[in-house]
Protein backbone atom coordinates (compact mmCIF):
# COMPACT_ATOMS: atom_id res chain seq x y z
CA UNK A 1 0.00 0.00 0.00
CA UNK A 2 1.38 3.25 -0.71
CA UNK A 3 1.58 6.22 1.89
CA UNK A 4 1.14 9.28 -0.52
CA UNK A 5 -0.21 11.84 1.76
CA UNK A 6 -2.63 14.57 0.23
CA UNK A 7 -0.42 17.60 -0.27
CA UNK A 8 -2.46 20.06 -1.23
CA UNK A 9 -6.26 20.58 -0.04
CA UNK A 10 -8.25 23.06 -1.80
CA UNK A 11 -10.90 25.02 -0.99
CA UNK A 12 -12.83 27.75 -3.49
CA UNK A 13 -13.91 30.45 -1.95
CA UNK A 14 -15.68 31.39 -4.42
CA UNK A 15 -19.32 29.98 -3.28
CA UNK A 16 -20.77 30.70 -6.81
CA UNK A 17 -18.64 28.09 -8.32
CA UNK A 18 -21.10 26.49 -11.04
CA UNK A 19 -21.79 22.83 -10.73
CA UNK A 20 -20.17 22.39 -14.16
CA UNK A 21 -16.88 22.83 -12.73
CA UNK A 22 -17.24 19.97 -10.20
CA UNK A 23 -16.85 16.32 -10.91
CA UNK A 24 -20.23 14.46 -12.28
CA UNK A 25 -22.60 17.19 -11.19
CA UNK A 26 -25.62 15.28 -12.14
CA UNK A 27 -24.71 13.10 -9.16
CA UNK A 28 -22.89 15.14 -6.76
CA UNK A 29 -25.44 18.10 -7.04
CA UNK A 30 -24.10 21.17 -4.91
CA UNK A 31 -25.64 22.84 -2.01
CA UNK A 32 -26.75 26.86 -2.78
CA UNK A 33 -23.64 29.18 -2.03
CA UNK A 34 -21.32 26.03 -1.22
CA UNK A 35 -17.84 25.63 -1.46
CA UNK A 36 -15.63 22.82 -3.84
CA UNK A 37 -12.98 20.49 -2.61
CA UNK A 38 -10.56 18.42 -4.15
CA UNK A 39 -7.26 16.83 -2.98
CA UNK A 40 -4.21 15.55 -4.89
CA UNK A 41 -4.80 12.08 -6.37
CA UNK A 42 -3.79 9.02 -5.07
CA UNK A 43 -2.97 5.49 -6.39
CA UNK A 44 -5.50 2.89 -5.60
CA UNK A 45 -6.92 0.25 -4.72
CA UNK A 46 -7.55 2.19 -1.11
CA UNK A 47 -8.51 1.26 1.94
CA UNK A 48 -11.91 2.48 2.98
CA UNK A 49 -13.68 2.53 6.44
CA UNK A 50 -17.42 3.09 6.94
CA UNK A 51 -17.50 4.16 10.87
CA UNK A 52 -21.56 4.44 11.54
CA UNK A 53 -22.22 5.47 15.19
CA UNK A 54 -25.97 4.24 16.27
CA UNK A 55 -27.42 0.96 14.82
CA UNK A 56 -29.92 0.25 16.39
CA UNK A 57 -33.18 1.10 13.69
CA UNK A 58 -34.09 -0.23 10.05
CA UNK A 59 -32.67 2.92 8.52
CA UNK A 60 -29.19 2.48 10.05
CA UNK A 61 -29.51 -1.20 9.14
CA UNK A 62 -30.08 -0.17 5.67
CA UNK A 63 -27.56 2.08 5.33
CA UNK A 64 -24.60 -0.76 6.48
CA UNK A 65 -26.65 -2.79 3.70
CA UNK A 66 -26.24 -0.40 1.09
CA UNK A 67 -22.68 0.22 1.60
CA UNK A 68 -21.84 -3.11 1.32
CA UNK A 69 -23.86 -3.92 -1.55
CA UNK A 70 -21.77 -1.04 -2.80
CA UNK A 71 -18.64 -1.81 -2.50
CA UNK A 72 -19.97 -5.81 -4.07
CA UNK A 73 -20.57 -4.59 -7.15
CA UNK A 74 -17.34 -5.78 -9.65
CA UNK A 75 -16.96 -1.95 -11.00
CA UNK A 76 -16.32 -0.46 -7.04
CA UNK A 77 -14.60 -3.93 -5.58
CA UNK A 78 -11.29 -3.47 -8.24
CA UNK A 79 -11.02 -0.24 -6.29
CA UNK A 80 -11.16 -1.22 -3.23
CA UNK A 81 -7.76 -2.83 -1.24
CA UNK A 82 -9.45 -2.94 1.98
CA UNK A 83 -14.00 -1.81 2.99
CA UNK A 84 -14.39 -2.38 6.81
CA UNK A 85 -17.34 -1.31 9.11
CA UNK A 86 -17.59 -0.64 12.35
CA UNK A 87 -20.91 0.65 14.65
CA UNK A 88 -19.94 2.15 17.73
CA UNK A 89 -23.23 3.40 19.24
CA UNK A 90 -24.46 6.94 20.63
CA UNK A 91 -20.95 8.18 21.54
CA UNK A 92 -18.94 10.60 19.90
CA UNK A 93 -15.82 9.53 21.80
CA UNK A 94 -16.10 6.27 20.68
CA UNK A 95 -16.66 7.11 17.10
CA UNK A 96 -13.72 9.68 17.04
CA UNK A 97 -11.38 6.79 18.52
CA UNK A 98 -12.41 4.50 16.09
CA UNK A 99 -11.37 6.98 13.13
CA UNK A 100 -8.28 7.68 14.30
CA UNK A 101 -7.43 4.12 14.39
CA UNK A 102 -8.20 3.75 10.85
CA UNK A 103 -6.48 7.10 10.35
CA UNK A 104 -3.42 5.20 11.81
CA UNK A 105 -4.19 2.15 10.04
CA UNK A 106 -3.58 3.48 6.70
CA UNK A 107 -6.85 3.86 5.79
CA UNK A 108 -7.48 6.54 2.57
CA UNK A 109 -10.89 7.33 3.51
CA UNK A 110 -13.32 7.44 6.01
CA UNK A 111 -17.34 7.47 5.87
CA UNK A 112 -19.06 8.61 9.16
CA UNK A 113 -22.48 9.32 9.90
CA UNK A 114 -21.47 11.30 12.56
CA UNK A 115 -22.97 11.27 16.16
CA UNK A 116 -21.97 15.42 17.10
CA UNK A 117 -21.73 17.42 14.48
CA UNK A 118 -19.82 19.93 16.81
CA UNK A 119 -17.13 17.45 18.04
CA UNK A 120 -14.56 16.68 14.89
CA UNK A 121 -12.87 19.55 14.34
CA UNK A 122 -9.42 18.01 15.55
CA UNK A 123 -10.44 14.87 13.53
CA UNK A 124 -10.73 16.93 10.52
CA UNK A 125 -7.11 18.76 11.58
CA UNK A 126 -5.36 14.76 11.82
CA UNK A 127 -6.79 13.67 9.38
CA UNK A 128 -5.72 16.20 6.89
CA UNK A 129 -2.13 15.59 8.59
CA UNK A 130 -2.84 11.93 8.00
CA UNK A 131 -3.38 11.93 4.32
CA UNK A 132 -6.65 10.89 5.26
CA UNK A 133 -10.31 12.02 2.93
CA UNK A 134 -13.42 12.08 5.43
CA UNK A 135 -16.89 11.71 4.09
CA UNK A 136 -19.87 12.30 6.70
CA UNK A 137 -23.32 11.94 5.37
CA UNK A 138 -26.52 11.73 6.99
CA UNK A 139 -25.55 13.52 10.49
CA UNK A 140 -23.11 15.85 9.31
CA UNK A 141 -21.30 18.09 10.42
CA UNK A 142 -20.82 22.10 11.67
CA UNK A 143 -17.92 22.51 9.17
CA UNK A 144 -17.06 23.53 5.58
CA UNK A 145 -13.79 21.80 5.81
CA UNK A 146 -15.03 18.15 4.41
CA UNK A 147 -17.37 17.14 1.67
CA UNK A 148 -20.18 16.02 3.51
CA UNK A 149 -23.25 13.96 1.59
CA UNK A 150 -26.58 14.93 2.33
CA UNK A 151 -30.39 15.38 1.52
CA UNK A 152 -31.72 18.91 3.00
CA UNK A 153 -32.93 18.10 6.36
CA UNK A 154 -34.46 21.45 6.22
CA UNK A 155 -36.28 21.26 3.32
CA UNK A 156 -37.10 17.34 3.91
CA UNK A 157 -39.06 18.77 7.21
CA UNK A 158 -40.70 21.47 5.72
CA UNK A 159 -41.60 19.62 3.32
CA UNK A 160 -43.59 16.87 5.55
CA UNK A 161 -45.03 19.98 7.58
CA UNK A 162 -45.97 22.02 4.48
CA UNK A 163 -48.10 19.02 3.25
CA UNK A 164 -49.68 18.23 6.01
CA UNK A 165 -50.77 22.04 6.58
CA UNK A 166 -51.84 22.08 3.18
CA UNK A 167 -54.34 19.20 3.75
CA UNK A 168 -55.46 21.07 6.60
CA UNK A 169 -56.26 23.97 4.62
CA UNK A 170 -53.60 26.24 6.41
CA UNK A 171 -55.12 25.95 10.43
CA UNK A 172 -54.79 23.13 13.13
CA UNK A 173 -55.51 23.32 17.01
CA UNK A 174 -52.64 20.58 17.60
CA UNK A 175 -49.93 18.74 16.05
CA UNK A 176 -47.97 15.98 16.89
CA UNK A 177 -44.46 16.07 16.17
CA UNK A 178 -42.52 12.83 16.67
CA UNK A 179 -38.64 14.04 16.57
CA UNK A 180 -35.35 11.75 16.28
CA UNK A 181 -32.46 11.29 17.82
CA UNK A 182 -31.43 14.07 20.21
CA UNK A 183 -27.87 15.87 19.89
CA UNK A 184 -27.75 14.87 15.81
CA UNK A 185 -27.80 17.60 12.84
CA UNK A 186 -30.55 16.11 11.08
CA UNK A 187 -32.99 15.59 13.99
CA UNK A 188 -32.27 19.39 14.28
CA UNK A 189 -32.30 20.73 10.90
CA UNK A 190 -35.44 18.45 10.36
CA UNK A 191 -37.19 20.25 13.59
CA UNK A 192 -36.13 23.51 12.30
CA UNK A 193 -37.82 22.70 8.73
CA UNK A 194 -40.80 21.64 10.27
CA UNK A 195 -41.32 24.92 12.73
CA UNK A 196 -40.55 27.20 9.78
CA UNK A 197 -43.83 25.94 8.79
CA UNK A 198 -45.44 25.41 12.18
CA UNK A 199 -44.67 28.72 13.67
CA UNK A 200 -46.74 30.40 11.26
CA UNK A 201 -50.12 28.99 12.09
CA UNK A 202 -52.39 30.88 14.55
CA UNK A 203 -53.03 29.59 17.76
CA UNK A 204 -51.42 25.80 17.42
CA UNK A 205 -50.18 24.10 19.87
CA UNK A 206 -47.27 21.71 18.49
CA UNK A 207 -47.15 18.61 20.72
CA UNK A 208 -43.26 16.96 20.34
CA UNK A 209 -42.29 13.36 21.66
CA UNK A 210 -38.54 12.06 21.11
CA UNK A 211 -38.93 8.83 19.01
CA UNK A 212 -35.20 7.97 18.26
CA UNK A 213 -36.04 7.40 14.49
CA UNK A 214 -36.98 3.91 15.90
CA UNK A 215 -40.41 2.18 15.15
CA UNK A 216 -41.06 0.45 18.71
CA UNK A 217 -39.82 3.65 20.75
CA UNK A 218 -42.55 6.12 18.65
CA UNK A 219 -45.23 4.01 19.09
CA UNK A 220 -44.39 4.02 22.92
CA UNK A 221 -44.35 8.03 22.66
CA UNK A 222 -47.08 8.83 20.74
CA UNK A 223 -49.38 6.28 22.55
CA UNK A 224 -48.17 8.39 25.94
CA UNK A 225 -48.75 11.53 23.77
CA UNK A 226 -52.38 10.70 22.65
CA UNK A 227 -53.56 9.16 26.39
CA UNK A 228 -52.09 12.90 27.69
CA UNK A 229 -53.00 15.33 24.99
CA UNK A 230 -56.45 13.37 23.10
CA UNK A 231 -56.58 13.62 19.78
CA UNK A 232 -53.97 15.86 17.07
CA UNK A 233 -54.90 17.35 13.86
CA UNK A 234 -52.38 16.29 12.48
CA UNK A 235 -48.92 14.29 12.67
CA UNK A 236 -45.46 14.97 11.57
CA UNK A 237 -42.70 12.07 11.77
CA UNK A 238 -39.39 12.50 10.75
CA UNK A 239 -38.71 8.59 10.97
CA UNK A 240 -39.82 5.24 12.39
CA UNK A 241 -43.56 6.35 11.38
CA UNK A 242 -45.10 2.66 11.20
CA UNK A 243 -44.98 2.69 15.22
CA UNK A 244 -46.78 6.39 15.04
CA UNK A 245 -49.73 4.63 12.85
CA UNK A 246 -49.96 1.47 15.10
CA UNK A 247 -50.08 3.56 18.23
CA UNK A 248 -52.68 5.74 16.48
CA UNK A 249 -54.93 2.70 15.56
CA UNK A 250 -54.49 0.77 18.65
CA UNK A 251 -55.68 4.32 20.58
CA UNK A 252 -58.85 4.55 18.10
CA UNK A 253 -57.59 7.93 16.72
CA UNK A 254 -59.35 9.11 13.64
CA UNK A 255 -57.24 9.39 10.55
CA UNK A 256 -55.72 12.64 9.85
CA UNK A 257 -53.09 14.15 7.73
CA UNK A 258 -49.18 12.31 8.01
CA UNK A 259 -45.82 13.47 6.85
CA UNK A 260 -44.03 10.37 7.40
CA UNK A 261 -40.55 8.54 6.38
CA UNK A 262 -40.19 6.05 3.16
CA UNK A 263 -39.99 2.57 4.66
CA UNK A 264 -42.02 -0.08 3.13
CA UNK A 265 -44.90 -1.31 5.94
CA UNK A 266 -45.27 3.19 6.57
CA UNK A 267 -46.31 3.58 2.50
CA UNK A 268 -48.39 0.06 3.63
CA UNK A 269 -50.23 1.49 5.98
CA UNK A 270 -50.68 4.81 4.35
CA UNK A 271 -52.70 2.90 1.19
CA UNK A 272 -54.31 0.62 3.52
CA UNK A 273 -56.13 2.98 5.70
CA UNK A 274 -56.04 6.22 2.96
CA UNK A 275 -53.59 8.07 4.83
CA UNK A 276 -53.63 11.58 3.26
CA UNK A 277 -50.25 13.40 3.34
CA UNK A 278 -46.63 12.51 2.05
CA UNK A 279 -44.34 9.59 2.49
CA UNK A 280 -40.95 11.20 2.15
CA UNK A 281 -37.21 9.93 3.71
CA UNK A 282 -33.44 10.30 4.08
CA UNK A 283 -33.00 7.49 1.35
CA UNK A 284 -30.45 4.84 3.27
CA UNK A 285 -28.44 4.09 0.11
CA UNK A 286 -26.95 7.31 0.50
CA UNK A 287 -24.47 5.56 2.08
CA UNK A 288 -23.20 4.19 -0.90
CA UNK A 289 -23.41 7.97 -2.86
CA UNK A 290 -20.66 8.95 -0.01
CA UNK A 291 -18.43 5.87 -0.61
CA UNK A 292 -18.55 7.06 -4.32
CA UNK A 293 -17.51 10.73 -3.44
CA UNK A 294 -14.90 9.66 -1.18
CA UNK A 295 -13.20 7.19 -4.17
CA UNK A 296 -13.85 10.20 -6.49
CA UNK A 297 -11.91 12.48 -3.94
CA UNK A 298 -8.95 10.13 -3.86
CA UNK A 299 -8.74 10.06 -7.57
CA UNK A 300 -8.61 13.33 -7.68
CA UNK A 301 -12.09 15.06 -8.41
CA UNK A 302 -13.43 18.46 -7.39
CA UNK A 303 -16.73 17.77 -5.54
CA UNK A 304 -19.19 20.56 -4.24
CA UNK A 305 -17.87 21.12 -0.18
CA UNK A 306 -21.94 20.06 0.43
CA UNK A 307 -23.71 18.24 -1.66
CA UNK A 308 -27.76 17.63 -1.55
CA UNK A 309 -29.14 14.65 -3.29
CA UNK A 310 -32.73 14.78 -4.43
CA UNK A 311 -35.82 13.98 -1.28
CA UNK A 312 -37.48 10.70 -2.54
CA UNK A 313 -41.17 11.42 -1.76
CA UNK A 314 -44.85 10.04 -2.76
CA UNK A 315 -47.98 11.80 -2.16
CA UNK A 316 -50.46 9.40 -0.56
CA UNK A 317 -52.54 9.83 -4.18
CA UNK A 318 -49.43 8.85 -5.90
CA UNK A 319 -49.24 5.67 -3.93
CA UNK A 320 -49.22 2.23 -5.81
CA UNK A 321 -48.23 -1.55 -4.99
CA UNK A 322 -45.25 -2.86 -6.59
CA UNK A 323 -43.84 0.67 -7.92
CA UNK A 324 -43.12 2.85 -4.62
CA UNK A 325 -43.99 0.06 -2.15
CA UNK A 326 -43.86 -3.36 -2.25
CA UNK A 327 -46.31 -5.71 -0.12
CA UNK A 328 -43.95 -9.29 -0.52
CA UNK A 329 -40.98 -7.44 0.79
CA UNK A 330 -39.97 -6.87 4.35
CA UNK A 331 -42.20 -3.98 6.40
CA UNK A 332 -38.42 -2.74 7.99
CA UNK A 333 -37.23 -2.31 4.02
CA UNK A 334 -36.66 1.57 2.80
CA UNK A 335 -37.87 1.76 -0.53
CA UNK A 336 -35.43 4.77 -1.25
CA UNK A 337 -32.45 1.93 -2.82
CA UNK A 338 -30.69 4.26 -4.72
CA UNK A 339 -29.69 7.80 -6.67
CA UNK A 340 -30.49 6.59 -10.21
CA UNK A 341 -27.81 9.82 -11.23
CA UNK A 342 -25.08 8.48 -9.63
CA UNK A 343 -25.18 4.70 -10.23
CA UNK A 344 -27.97 2.13 -10.47
CA UNK A 345 -30.29 1.76 -7.85
CA UNK A 346 -29.94 -1.66 -5.92
CA UNK A 347 -32.16 -4.29 -5.63
CA UNK A 348 -33.57 -5.22 -3.05
CA UNK A 349 -31.68 -8.66 -3.74
CA UNK A 350 -28.85 -6.75 -3.72
CA UNK A 351 -29.72 -5.04 -0.35
CA UNK A 352 -31.50 -7.99 1.37
CA UNK A 353 -28.45 -10.31 1.08
CA UNK A 354 -26.20 -8.15 3.13
CA UNK A 355 -25.73 -8.19 6.81
CA UNK A 356 -25.24 -5.15 9.14
CA UNK A 357 -22.51 -6.90 10.78
CA UNK A 358 -19.26 -5.19 11.35
CA UNK A 359 -16.99 -6.78 8.96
Amino acid sequence: MKNILLSSTFIAAAAGMAAADTYRPECFAPAPGTSTISYDAKTGPYKVAFVNGFAGNDWRIAAIQASKAWAARPENAEKLEEFTIVSVGNDSAAQIAAIDNFMAAGYDAITFIAVNPSAFEPVIRRAERSGTVLVPFDNVLDTDKVVQINESQLELGRLKAQTVMDALGGTAEKILMVDGLPGNATDRDRRAGMMSVLEKVDGLEIVQVVGNWDTGTSQKVVSDALATHGQFDGVISQHGAAGTINAMQSAGHPVVPMGVDGENGVRMLMDELDIPGISAAQAPAMSAVALEAAVALLEGNALPQTVYLPIPQVRAEDLEAGVNYFPDLPKSFNTGTGFPDCFAPFTPEELLGQNADNT
